[in-house]
């Protein structure tokens, strides 16, 4: 019976399209409108074949929802169609808790695995060990081969306190490993702000954004008040770790960027049409009264961690730290379908630009200060290696260091370690260096 609504929905849809182009006025347009006309009929003509004659029963539903993800899939790796449950996961993720592991993901179209964009902080994923750039192959013994993004989250997301085996597959070409980790879901709490002080004084506030969360912006000024209420001398800089931030609200990225901005643009978003172009401003008023700045960025920082890093760096408010980022220079709209309960359609609507009026689209933040986290730079897939993403409309092209050997796996990174074992953080030993006046400051600098 529902089969038959469906059919003749579509039916329906096709006809009424019909119907309105024949009563239409002939004009300059009714070429191309004939040509939909005759792509609409195709479309009726294949879906009828597949439900009539596939080697199998098929459901409409799936067919339809594949269909519409395809056509999304096609237009960049960023459009895609969410079903009601996705949108209702994505909405409980933005606001802040949900049963899972912990991980930042994405499909890797070429490969058909789920690829790891970044751990978030203190989470199942994070203490085992999962690492940006890892490829998920399978969940529990099941190939990732053939799901969808959403089915793979979904069966990685559930009840906490339940445990799941994924399948690693790392490194590369002719140094591969694989291996499996078992993890106990729990109740991720996307705790978006982390801090304390730094450097041998303990006069150095380090602030790490982990997601642009819905509190965010409010998380970082906490963060400052309570860091000058805890330092015993007045806090001679700030250090701004958006390293592995995939990104998140871009109303959140606006908040963390007047926190150390005295007015000024942050972020201007471009769409297809000349009236849809957009200008965001910081409120004026630095939190930090000119305080010395160094954000810490790499190749997992993503879209909103990229609108913060070029907003203070385009305002020359202080010094950007690390390796290049990833690169993601497009906005996405969600629009709930019938209300969500028919799902919700993430799509592409506009770009954003830096202060300076450039697009980091497949491009990234170039930092003013390059420093590796290893002897070795680690090799990360960015925004110009995804199939189909966006083009970077000044031309531009991305232009990583050359001459360094790329690492593969960690163990190849080199990555140093202290008198106790542990690994070192170059990055962040620079940026404490940079603020205590023992190296080097390049770009920093106060208003």
């Amino acid at each position: 019976m529902r089969k038959a609504y469906i059919a003749t929905f579509l039916a329906t849809a096709i006809l009424g399209f019909a119907i309105s182009f024949s009563l239409t006025a002939p004009t300059p347009s009714n070429a191309a409108s004939t040509e939909t006309y005759r792509q609409l009929n195709l479309f009726g003509e294949i879906f009828e074949r597949v439900r009539s004659d596939y080697v199998t029963e098929t459901e409409d539903e799936v067919l339809i929802e594949d269909a519409i993800r395809g056509m999304l899939a096609g237009l960049d790796p960023h459009s895609s169609y969410l079903t009601a449950r996705a949108f209702q996961e994505m909405q409980i993720q933005t606001r802040g808790e949900y049963g899972g592991l912990g991980i930042e993901v994405t499909l890797d179209q070429d490969l058909g695995y789920v690829r790891v964009v970044s751990p978030m902080d203190d989470t199942p994923a994070d203490r085992a060990g999962i690492a940006s750039n890892d490829l998920i192959t399978h969940i529990d013994g099941e190939a990732i081969q053939g799901m969808t993004l959403s089915e793979a989250i979904d069966i990685m997301r559930g009840e906490p306190l339940t445990d799941l085996t994924i399948t690693i597959q790392r490194g590369e070409e002719d140094n591969i490993e694989t291996f499996d980790v078992t993890l106990t879901r729990e109740i991720i709490e996307l705790q978006a702000v982390r801090s304390h002080l730094e450097g041998d004084d303990e006069n150095i506030a380090y602030i790490r954004v982990s997601t642009f969360s819905e509190r965010a912006g409010v998380g970082v000024r906490e963060a400052i008040r309570e860091l000058a209420e805890e330092a015993d001398e007045d806090i001679v800089g700030y250090i701004v770790d958006l390293r592995n931030n995939p990104g998140g609200l871009l109303d959140q990225a606006i908040a963390v960027s007047e926190v150390f901005l005295d007015g000024g643009e942050v972020v201007s978003t471009r769409g297809r049409y000349p009236e849809d172009t957009d200008r965001r401003n910081a409120r004026r008023g630095d939190v930090t009264n000119g305080a010395p700045v160094v954000v810490l960025i790499n190749g997992g920082s993503a879209s909103a961690s990229e609108i913060v890093a070029g907003a203070i760096q385009d305002h020359a408010r202080g010094t950007v730290v690390g390796t290049q980022s990833f690169g993601k220079g497009s906005v996405q709209t969600i629009v709930p379908l019938s209300g969500g309960a028919n799902g919700a359609l993430r799509l592409t609507t506009s770009r954003y630009y830096t202060p300076s009026g450039a697009s980091i689209q497949a491009v990234g933040i170039v930092p003013d200060v390059e420093v590796f986290p290893g002897a070795r730079r680690a090799q990360r897939t960015t925004e110009a290696d995804l199939d189909g993403h966006l083009e970077n409309e000044d031309g531009e092209a991305r232009d990583d260091a050359e001459g360094d050997e790329l690492a593969t796996t960690r163990e190849e990174m080199e990555i140093p370690l202290d008198d106790e074992g542990n690994p070192r953080d170059l990055q962040l030993e620079h940026a404490v260096g940079m603020l205590a006046g023992t190296l080097e400051t390049g770009a920093l600098q106060q208003n």
